[in-house]
């Protein structure tokens, strides 16, 4: 079929394709929020460096992947309702430039309180996902909706990975560079993420608009935007609830390994900051062929059974990302965890993908503020779970050689909280599974929607 290039969403996604407003805002969207995780997750793998220079204790960095991932709750719930109102164009261009400035200033941090001030500012970027799942939602038609949806999280969630790849070679650089010495390299690669958030918020800006329709500004037609509380809309509704503890068990999970995963490998099996980030980098590059799946595979899902198919997808990728955890929880060397780590991030990440295909489904009126909520149960779910593992990591040690004295250097086990992680997944894997049948009674009229192409 010839793409549409005019009002009227796609029914079809070409990636290699930049023609219409639709394509070049699909390209546009996900390039841009890959920038705001890369921006997001830029001081993970850097964390080491900066630990030891503002001489950070275990709580205190606990605290600070805590601080990250709890701003983004408030904004995701908030943004929902904006962009529901406003559009995504205006809202997604304000909030790049306002979270450039602590990415750019985090690097003035000298104390514990300043640096987690920033980071807990910085978290606020991951508001940008809700803007990202919207527009790329009004931009398709509802038979390719969870593609285009999954496809575009997976690529820019890809910049987690991104980061962790590539922060500490930029920071390596500015040092051979002779711009900085070793210790201060944080402070300055945090800069190139903040330079890269203002050029995609002119990008954004100029280039997408906030439907095929046009702005919203523009527009009358109710179908597109709404006056109405969507807020309320979508809270009154408990599949947007199922929705997102299912999201708290995939992308919840997801965050906590972007955030722990570098110290980790270095504290646990005594990788470099370098071979961790790479390692952990694998983490986050599986997003840009597993969220994109799991859409895939849903769309073709519901072309037959419905939003319950749908639903039973998602349930049965729960069940096995939550054994894939328990199994990496129990590997006893860097060579298992690190496959481990692919098996249940693959699951974890298809079902990212799987929840935001049904999403849009819930309500047509109020898709920005389900987004919203469904997306903030992601964080709410990464800051319950660095909670758990504050309390449920038990301490160890042990003896390392540092200017040619025996030293003991703390170190945190990991083993229990993952494996009660694994299960806490499984319980709610089976949750869904269980629901799956009583959320589809309710989506009937929604089917027709899933089944017909651009309606």
């Amino acid at each position: 079929m010839t793409q549409n290039t005019t009002t009227k969403p796609l029914d079809n996604l070409n990636i290699f394709s930049l023609k219409g407003v639709q394509m070049k805002t699909f390209h546009i969207t996900w390039l841009t929020f890959f920038f705001c995780f890369f921006a997001w997750f830029g001081m993970a793998p850097l964390m080491k460096i900066a630990r030891e220079q503002l001489h950070l204790t275990k709580d205190q960095v606990g605290n600070i992947q805590i601080a990250s991932v709890s701003a983004t709750i408030i904004a995701r719930l908030l943004i929902g309702r904006l962009i529901d109102k406003f559009g995504p164009k205006l809202i997604y261009t304000w909030l790049l430039v306002l979270c450039a400035i602590p990415v750019l200033l985090i690097g003035t941090s000298h104390t514990y309180t300043s640096f987690l001030l920033f980071r807990l500012a910085i978290g606020v970027i991951g508001a940008s996902f809700v803007i990202t799942q919207f527009h790329t939602s009004i931009m398709f038609a509802s038979n390719i909706k969870g593609t285009a949806n999954a496809t575009a999280g997976g690529f820019g969630n890809a910049g987690g990975g991104a980061a962790n790849l590539f922060m500490p070679l930029i920071a390596s650089g500015i040092t051979a560079l002779g711009f900085c010495t070793t210790e201060d390299s944080w402070r300055y690669a945090m800069i190139f993420p903040g330079v890269m958030l203002l050029i995609c918020a002119f990008l954004y800006h100029r280039y997408t608009l906030d439907s095929p329709q046009g702005d919203f500004k523009d527009l009358k037609d109710e179908s597109i935007k709404s006056t109405k509380n969507t807020f309320l809309i979508a809270a009154k509704d408990y599949r947007t609830w199922i929705l997102t503890i299912a999201y708290a068990a995939c992308f919840g999970v997801e965050i906590t390994v972007d955030n722990f995963a570098p110290i980790f490998f270095t504290d646990s099996f005594g990788a470099t900051i370098a071979i961790a980030g790479m390692v952990a980098g694998i983490f986050g590059w599986i997003n840009i062929f597993a969220r994109p799946l799991g859409g895939i595979v849903a769309d073709k899902i519901g072309k037959t059974w419905g939003f319950d198919g749908k639903t039973l997808l998602l349930a049965l990728l729960l069940l096995v990302e939550g054994v894939g955890l328990i199994w990496f929880a129990k590997s006893g060397n860097i060579g298992m965890a690190i496959f481990m780590m692919f098996v249940f991030g693959l699951s974890l990440k298809m079902a990212n993908g799987a929840t935001y295909s049904l999403v849009p489904f819930i309500n047509p009126l109020a898709v920005g503020s389900v987004a919203g909520i469904v997306g903030a149960g992601g964080n709410i779910g990464a800051m319950l779970i660095a909670f758990m593992f504050k309390a449920k990591a038990s301490h160890a040690s042990k003896n390392v050689i540092e200017n040619g004295l025996n030293v003991q250097k703390d170190l945190i086990d990991y083993t229990s909280a993952f494996t009660l992680l694994g299960f806490i997944i499984l319980g709610i894997g089976v949750a869904v599974f269980i629901f799956r049948t009583v959320m589809a009674q309710k989506t009937s009229q929604i089917e027709d929607l899933v089944l017909t192409p651009g309606k």
